[in-house]
This record gives C-alpha cells, sequence and structure tokens, in this order.
C-alpha cells in the first residue's frame, strides 16, 4: 500500500468497502455465502459435502466463477497493463449489473456467480507482473502486516511498509456493515447500490490513469 500515490490508496480502500458489500449482500441472500470470501465458501463446500452432498453444486459454482473471474482479470491485466483498472472496473461495474438484473428477476444465484466472477476481476486492478501487489477482497495478509506494524512501533522501530492495511481492513468491515444493513432494510435496491459504487470507482480509476498510467507499487501483500 505504501509504495502506492495516495490517489491509488484510496482507490484500493474504495475496493476494499466493495468488497465487504458485495460479500455482505451475497451472504444474506444465499444463506451463508460469499462472493469472494473463497476461504469461507470452501469450507462450505467441505461441510456440505460431509452433511448434504446435494448442495455442494452452489459453493462449487461460486468458487468456479471467482476463479474464471481471476484468470479473466490476469489476461486483461497482462494485455493492457496502462489501462487495466478501468478495464478491469469497466468489467466489475458490468457483471454487478447483471446480478442486479437477475436479482430483480428472483435469482438469488444468478447475482452471486457474477458478483463472485466480479470479485475476482477486482484483484487483478492491484498487481504487477502476474501478482497480486494489494489484495482488496482478502484481509488475512493485510491483518498479519498490520499487527506486524503495530509490533514493530511496540518495539521502537519503524515500519513503513505495513502502513494503510488497518484501513484496508476497516474498509471492508464498513462495507459489509453497510451492505447488511441495506440488503436488511431493502433487498430490492441493494444489488443496484453495488452496482453504481463499482461505476464510481470505474470513473476513480480512469481519472488515475489518465493522469499516470504507471503504478509505483510492486510489493505483495
Amino acid at each position: 500500500m505504501h509504495r502506492y500515490d495516495p490517489a491509488r490508496q484510496k482507490l484500493a480502500i474504495g475496493l476494499a468497502f466493495l468488497a465487504g458489500a458485495v460479500d455482505a449482500t451475497g451472504f444474506l441472500a444465499t444463506g451463508g455465502y460469499f462472493a469472494s470470501f473463497m476461504s469461507g465458501n470452501t469450507t462450505r463446500l467441505g461441510v456440505d459435502f460431509a452433511t448434504a452432498a446435494d448442495a455442494v453444486l452452489l459453493p462449487l459454482t461460486i468458487i468456479g466463477s471467482f476463479i474464471g473471474g481471476v484468470i479473466m482479470g490476469a489476461i486483461v491485466a497482462g494485455r493492457w497493463p496502462a489501462c487495466r483498472k478501468r478495464l478491469l472496473l469497466m468489467g466489475v461495474s458490468a457483471l454487478l449489473s447483471l446480478g442486479a438484473l437477475a436479482h430483480s428477476g428472483g435469482y438469488t444465484l444468478g447475482f452471486l456467480v457474477p458478483a463472485a466472477c466480479a470479485m475476482g476481476l477486482a484483484n487483478n486492478v492491484f498487481s504487477k507482473d502476474g501478482e497480486v501487489t494489494v489484495g482488496v477482497t482478502y484481509m488475512t495478509g493485510a491483518l498479519v502486516r498490520f499487527g506486524q506494524g503495530i509490533a514493530a512501533r511496540l518495539t521502537g522501530r519503524t515500519a513503513p511498509s505495513m502502513r494503510g492495511y488497518g484501513l484496508l481492513w476497516l474498509a471492508l468491515a464498513i462495507g459489509a456493515l453497510g451492505g447488511g444493513w441495506v440488503y436488511a432494510h431493502n433487498q430490492v435496491i441493494a444489488p443496484s447500490l453495488l452496482c453504481a459504487l463499482a461505476v464510481i470507482l470505474f470513473g476513480a480509476a480512469f481519472l488515475i490513469e489518465r493522469a499516470n498510467p504507471i503504478d509505483m507499487g510492486s510489493a505483495p501483500t
């Protein structure tokens, strides 16, 4: 995070917020499955297989869609690196729009599958040479770096490389809170708001890349 300019850091925080909101919406819509937290879906896959084998198709489909999004995103990022952020966020916006349309028609799985694909795409927004530099939909690494930064300060050391990761986690947590609250109060409008947020982030990425298409970040999370 610390290697990026402030505009890109804010974009990463916005993406983390979106991921939290999408995950909370998917979790509530499906009764316990996620759009971006594949560790949770993998655990559900194992539990479903052990207790209700006929239910394993749902987590398998979500995981497969997420992987598909990662693959497509990596191809786009590798082929058009200078404008990958706007292209990927355009794809995220389109997929969330598709999910919102499906949800409005009463197809819960029709929301979660494209949303998972969108989150796979989003993980390539901050990448270099095929490696993720900032994970925006999963926070274990961010929390580890945040904890290491606190430990460094407690022992009198500086840790500039650890800065910003606590904000990433907080953004995802607040996004989950907001997404969950909106879905609990208005299930109809919630997916559309996710799409609107993705469009705003696309606009931010467009302006960032137009001003300076070269990323400085290279350190993986």
